[in-house]
């Protein structure tokens, strides 16, 4: 089974005749067994020459690239293997018709509120006062299919994500990690950082699972399409941030995986 392989030593990423490794600051070479990647988070400081790309194409895996601060930069991503002429065809008849747009938009949103609901309901369950907040994102859900275009959508799913937010403080039970509110470039506290970081991941990885699809990254419906590279991957995450990244990062802290130094 392939699997995704997170670099964060500094070092260079070479090529070996039919496998690629990575050196080390010290000489030490990792050799990776392509056959079973699928794709590379970098968080090192990690130099790459021609013949390694080249690799990497031949092979369809893509980089990901983070900064100093795990912030997620861009993507080295391999020629569309899998592209069609028709599927983007349909997909850009889909963004440009409003109504239709607007329904692939509508189900982004919905889905990321019923997992919303789905942590609010866990929590609440083992004693954490949460009903006013999940009330009121039931009746967000409510509204979602009676909005007229993609900009009203938009800020529905925005007040939504604040309501919900508002809830991390009494779900998170340690003092060392308040969050307070949903602050970005920079964060302001240890929680907006994982937050930060984990939907850096997630972007990038559901980017990956598209580019094994017909799929055009570059065409989404939810976030708007323009000159950023890619969005469709944005409108697919929201639907996964919830579960996945926020329902981690309350394991990590409340079971004392990671500590405040």
């Amino acid at each position: 089974m392939s699997r995704r392989l997170y670099v964060f030593k500094n070092g260079r990423l070479s090529r070996k005749q039919n496998t690629i490794f990575i050196e080390q600051e010290d000489g030490t070479k990792n050799y990776i067994p392509i056959e079973n990647v699928s794709e590379i988070h970098c968080f090192g400081n990690l130099d790459f020459n021609k013949d390694a790309l080249e690799f990497l194409t031949q092979n369809g895996i893509p980089l990901h690239l983070y900064n100093h601060y795990e912030y997620y930069i861009g993507t080295y991503y391999p020629r569309e293997y899998l592209e069609s002429g028709e599927l983007i065809l349909q997909q850009v008849e889909y963004y440009k018709d409003d109504r239709k747009r607007l329904s692939l938009a509508q189900r982004f949103v919905q889905g990321s509120i019923e997992n919303m609901l789905a942590i609010i309901s866990y929590y609440k369950n083992r004693g954490k006062d949460l009903f006013e907040i999940e009330t009121k994102l039931e009746a967000f859900l409510d509204e979602i299919f009676k909005t007229e275009s993609v900009d009203m959508l938009m800020g529905l799913e925005g007040n939504s994500r604040n309501i919900y937010y508002s809830a991390f403080d009494r779900i998170i039970d340690n003092s060392d990690f308040p969050f307070v509110n949903r602050t970005r470039q920079p964060p302001s506290n240890e929680v907006n950082a994982l937050i930060s970081f984990g939907n850096s991941i997630i972007y990038s990885t559901v980017l990956s699972e598209i580019y094994k699809t017909h799929l055009d990254p570059r065409i989404g419906y939810l976030h708007t399409t323009n000159f950023r590279r890619f969005s469709l991957n944005l409108d697919i995450a929201e639907i996964f941030k919830p579960i996945i990244v926020d329902r981690s990062i309350f394991s990590l802290i409340n079971k004392k995986i990671i500590t405040k130094k």
